[in-house]
């Protein structure tokens, strides 16, 4: 096919040279620039063939009669060219069963598509693909509640919206139908008739460098498998950059995670009920900025479900205005984050359990006419295991930590610390430490500690004496 259309190249290279050949040119200088147009044209790529409307390994939605403009309905041009580029003969694989496509590439061109149906991949599943550089964005006849995008098989069983995975282990009853999949530079508009991309029982896949738009369920919506990345994202239901008047309308979620091992890296959510949920374990945020609806109007920035067994990582990141809520939470670290706004962390009580929760080293920042404080209780927790909430900063909010030092000065026979305004949990002080020093008293000078009650620990000496009391205290 090249050939041919290098014949015919040549062919009017020749007639325009041809018609400018007069005897003012000589002959050697005709086939000086003859030589030279053929070396040019022999350089070029080969052109894409009509027969499989591909380059190479380079499937161009455009030859299948996709309208770039957005003018013209775009579902069926794509779902052929996916097809087609799931269908390359391949004997190779990557995980048990999953077809190793070797690198086939969708390019969208930078094209603006408009679909009226989900591009769904086809159900033999496949991996080792690359769908880059354009915008899907819904039609008005768009199915209500679907996603743009939907990589699922329909042996894989859709999970209820309040499902959680409870086991670490990679138990996929369903098998596992794409891996090495991966969406890049792609603006995913929903039109408000649904949700962006919804990704099932597939390994290894990513996401990296897209915008999500006007969602009203999910922008992302990850349900099994594992190691799904998402990377460089924006997310947002509605088009702002903060102090939306609709900010109370808010609704829908960013990204929701019913999966394990997977990560979220440098991504902005800027609108949405919800920013992230996580319904599984081993789940890894850095670099997430969250100014979706305000803590105030009722929104969450990050919800950490599966209470009891979370298994979560939240590092690096900034709440704004909008706080952490964790149902349960059991190896849960936050660390090294930005809260702005009043923006804090509600520890939910389902069952009454916190195990191995760490809040350390953390900025707060408020208003201090509100002292909002930085970690708060939702309900009552029995079993308390290995909570340390200490080295946070606070600026214009409540400081509330697992740990408490404290000196009380006085003259007389009781000296009283009160921790109950910075200890977290009621009532409970496990372990704590005074010294005493007694000025201008004997060298031995009898003291105890006498009560500990709602976090409040008295020390009472056998007469009265000029003293000072240093507490340390461990919740």
């Amino acid at each position: 096919m090249r050939f041919s259309v290098l014949t015919f190249l040549l062919f009017l290279l020749v007639a325009q040279e041809a018609t400018c050949f007069n005897k003012h040119t000589t002959l050697a200088h005709f086939r000086n620039i003859l030589k030279n147009r053929m070396a040019f044209a022999l350089s070029q790529p080969p052109s894409a063939s009509p027969e499989t409307k591909m380059s190479g390994r380079v499937v161009y939605p455009v030859e299948y009669g996709a309208d770039p403009t957005g003018a013209q309905e775009s579902s069926e041009a794509i779902l052929k060219a996916v097809g087609d580029a799931f269908g390359i003969l391949s004997e190779l694989e990557l995980v048990a069963g999953v077809k190793d496509l070797g690198g086939v590439v969708i390019d969208l061109q930078g094209g603006n598509y408009t679909i009226s149906k989900p591009i769904t991949f086809p159900s033999s599943g496949g991996g080792n693909i690359l769908v880059k550089g354009g915008t899907l964005r819904a039609s008005d006849s768009f199915p209500t509640g679907r996603h743009l995008v939907e990589l699922w098989a329909p042996n894989s069983q859709k999970l209820p919206k309040t499902s959680v995975l409870n086991s670490i282990k990679l138990q996929q009853p369903n098998g596992i139908y794409y891996e090495d999949i991966t969406f890049r530079d792609i603006l995913f508009d929903s039109s408000y008739k649904g949700g962006g991309i919804f990704i099932v029982d597939s390994v290894r896949t990513r996401i990296n460098n897209c915008f999500f738009l006007h969602f009203t369920t999910e922008g992302i919506l990850v349900q099994g498998g594992h190691e799904t990345f998402i990377t460089s994202s924006f997310l947002g239901q509605h088009s702002t950059v903060g102090g939306d008047p609709g900010e109370r309308d808010f609704s829908g979620t960013a990204i929701d995670l019913a999966s394990n091992d997977n990560a979220i890296t440098d991504v902005a959510i800027f609108s949405a009920a919800i920013g992230i949920v996580l319904r599984g374990q081993a789940n890894m945020l850095t670099g997430v900025h969250c100014y979706n609806k305000a803590t105030g109007f009722g929104g969450i920035g990050i919800l950490v479900k599966l209470a009891g067994n979370s298994q979560t990582r939240i590092d690096n990141c900034y709440m704004d205005y909008t706080g952490i809520v964790m149902e349960d939470p059991v190896q849960v670290h936050v660390t090294n984050g930005f809260f702005l706004g009043d923006a804090n962390i509600v520890l939910k009580s389902i069952k009454g359990q916190v195990s191995g929760l760490n809040i350390v080293n953390n900025m707060f920042t408020g208003n201090p006419n509100n002292k909002v404080p930085i970690v708060t209780l939702d309900g009552q927790f029995s079993n308390i295991d290995q909570v340390a909430i200490d080295r946070n900063n606070v600026i214009g909010m409540s400081l509330r930590s697992t740990v408490g030092k404290l000196t009380v000065t006085g003259n007389g026979t009781q000296w009283v610390a009160d921790f109950s305004n910075v200890l977290l949990f009621p009532n409970r002080i496990s372990n704590f430490q005074y010294s005493f020093y007694a000025q201008g008293e004997p060298k031995f000078l009898a003291h105890s500690v006498t009560n500990v009650t709602n976090n409040v620990i008295v020390v009472e000496s056998e007469k009265s004496a000029q003293g000072v009391v240093s507490f340390f205290v461990e919740q």
